[in-house]
């Protein structure tokens, strides 16, 4: 689970845009880069090497939030 204090100091450390977090995938998702970051023992992986490329499916969920 993300703090919601944390998600509001977040960013996507590729473009610094905001990241929504996704609790179905334990992700923090960048609509800007397309990236999704893990979140492993409820701490998030904000590195480039590790974050996953967004399908088109999950971006447009993202139109809606």
């Amino acid at each position: 689970m993300i703090d919601s204090r944390l998600l509001e100091v977040l960013v996507c450390p590729v473009s610094k845009a905001p990241l929504f977090w996704r609790r179905e995938k334990n992700e923090l998702w960048c609509r800007q880069s397309e990236l999704a970051y893990p979140v492993i023992d409820d701490i998030p992986h904000m590195v480039e090497e590790e974050a996953r490329q967004l399908t088109d499916d999950e971006l447009r969920s993202l139109e809606h939030t």
